[in-house]
């Protein structure tokens, strides 16, 4: 801590104990029982849920406000920029691996599952099975009882492509102001971050209205067979990350306002850039398999 203290930061800076860790895990409690209730039937587990959010929601902004003014006192020296960098990346790999398994999931619905179903060990079982994907029709897929209703497939056109150029438009913005970042311009990096964060909003309003659209007029819901839960799987899982990823960058941007980082030093800001990139190039793989193939 000397070392702290005379402007330098220590080898690696170790926080002391902190009571953060446990009051996140008792918020994430209230939310895994309130779900859990509320799935079954008990009303009273929506407001659990709500309030271990909001528990969890106070938690996490004073243990990140801490986290920010360590790293503003210049407490973390590159050591710690190592791990954080190390940490980032495994978790996005873990992410990879998150959305692979829904990705998987939807190739051996389609490629393996409904196939097999539709052959001849399974012909007097269902006589009535056409193995064909997506299961647009009852009676004619993969619902010969006729418990899924008929629904009609989400294309490409429009909403999606717009939500495709959202996205692309999105990534450039925060490259160029990570690249004015590194220049100093920070009026610069200002605007165009407001500008990515605009663009991350954006796309939630239009996928939320895609939302609309497939319930009221396409009849694609969560219960639309094997093509409506991954659909809504894939894509609104996705969904959540374009959440999350623009709440990363709008706290980054008022972080910069507030003259938080340097040109030298701002991981904060390259490790939700790395996300948000990663969110893009996940997107471009749900606009060919989900809505092209």
């Amino acid at each position: 801590m000397s070392a702290a203290i005379q402007g330098q930061a220590p080898y690696y800076f170790v926080p002391g104990p902190s009571r953060h860790p446990i009051m996140a895990a008792i918020g994430l409690f209230f939310v895994i029982l309130g779900a859990g209730q509320w799935v079954n039937g008990s009303d009273w587990g929506a407001w659990s849920v709500l309030f271990g959010l909001v528990w969890w929601a106070f938690v996490l902004q004073q243990w990140f406000r801490e986290a920010i003014s360590e790293s503003e006192k210049g407490l973390y020296g590159h050591r710690v920029d190592l791990s954080f960098r190390w940490s980032m990346s495994w978790f996005i790999f873990s992410e990879v691996m998150f959305f692979g398994a829904f990705f998987g999931a939807l190739y051996w619905l389609r490629q393996h599952s409904v196939p097999n179903l539709g052959g001849l060990e399974n012909a007097l079982l269902w006589p009535d099975f056409k193995a064909v994907w997506p299961s647009m029709a009852a009676g004619a897929t993969a619902s010969p009882a006729g418990v899924v209703e008929p629904f009609t497939t989400m294309g490409p056109f429009w909403l999606p492509t717009i939500n495709t150029a959202l996205l692309l438009t999105s990534g450039v913005t925060l490259t160029i102001a990570h690249h004015a970042l590194r220049e100093n311009h920070r009026g610069k990096t200002i605007a165009f971050m407001w500008l990515t964060v605009l663009l991350g909003a954006t796309f939630l309003g239009v996928q939320g209205y895609e939302y609309y659209h497939a319930y009221t007029d396409l009849n694609l819901k969560l219960s639309s067979g094997a093509f409506g839960s991954t659909f809504f799987m894939l894509t609104g899982f996705h969904g959540f990350h374009v959440l999350v990823g623009m709440l990363m960058l709008l706290f980054i941007t008022i972080r910069i306002m507030k003259g938080h980082f340097t040109p030298d030093r701002h991981f904060g800001f390259e490790g939700a850039a790395w996300y948000w990139h990663f969110v893009d190039v996940v997107w471009l793989g749900l606009y060919i398999v989900v809505y092209w193939f």
